[in-house]
């Protein structure tokens, strides 16, 4: 039996980059997207495909999928390419409004209509959305993140039920406060605005998890390489929590 073909977007870095890796260890051949080749290549992942990718722009992503095929029909998709940007409501304009939800929800959306076809016709598929606590709760100045991973919830949850029948599963992974380069922006914004130091402004973070801490890039790759495996066949419109406990 021929591995299977993942893409991850999002893959550069962090928990793309994690996830990638972790599918790669399970045996599957991985397309890496993203929007910058360089720092995809820089993950050094053997037998890697690396594909520029911008979700937000239709034409890019017809042309990374087009790309990615040559390594064979798309078995699994990985949607992890996201973007937070933190503002008080009254304050957040139209233009970021419209970048999260292009990003975060419409992304999503893009890439799924690319491989879902194809999953269809040959009655296997595994679509695993990276969406965030965020997307079962709100949190206070990210109403337009809150907003789009809500949405890609709902998204995930509707068309799971679409193709239930098909043999493609489609599940949401909602990390916590995870130690990415996101979280180190985070930060970095807690300590400009507040004057607290990098340690309080982390402790803060990490006090929202009920274990104390931020989550690691590999714990959520090891759930999302779980939900892609061909037996977890029964697992579908889910919604799984990696967040110690935060929300339940």
């Amino acid at each position: 039996m021929q591995a299977l073909h993942a893409v991850v977007t999002g893959g550069g870095s962090g928990i793309g980059a994690a996830i990638a890796t972790a599918l790669a260890n399970e045996g599957l051949r991985v397309t890496l997207m993203g929007r910058t080749l360089k720092r995809l290549e820089s993950l050094a992942l053997p037998g890697a495909q690396c594909v520029v990718c911008d979700v937000s722009d239709p034409a890019s992503v017809q042309s990374a999928f087009d790309a990615a095929a040559e390594l064979g029909p798309i078995d699994v998709l990985v949607n992890n390419a996201g973007e937070v940007e933190s503002q008080p409501f009254m304050r957040t304009s139209l233009d970021v409004w419209q970048r999260l939800l292009d990003v975060n929800l419409t992304g999503s959306f893009l890439c799924t209509k690319q491989v879902l076809p194809g999953m269809v016709e040959r009655r296997f598929g595994r679509i695993v959305n990276v969406a965030s606590t965020a997307a079962l709760t709100g949190y206070a100045y990210v109403a337009a993140y809150c907003a789009a991973k809500h949405g890609v919830l709902g998204m995930t949850r509707a068309l799971a039920l679409e193709v239930a029948k098909k043999g493609v599963t489609v599940n949401a992974v909602c990390p916590g406060y995870t130690d990415t380069d996101i979280v180190a922006h985070a930060i970095h914004k807690i300590v400009e605005k507040t004057g607290r130091s990098a340690e309080q402004a982390r402790a803060e973070l990490a006090s929202a998890n009920p274990q104390g801490r931020l989550v690691t890039p590999q714990e959520v790759a090891s759930a999302v390489s779980w939900l892609c495996r061909r037996e977890s066949s029964a697992i579908t419109g889910q919604a799984i929590a990696v967040a110690g406990g935060e929300v339940m």
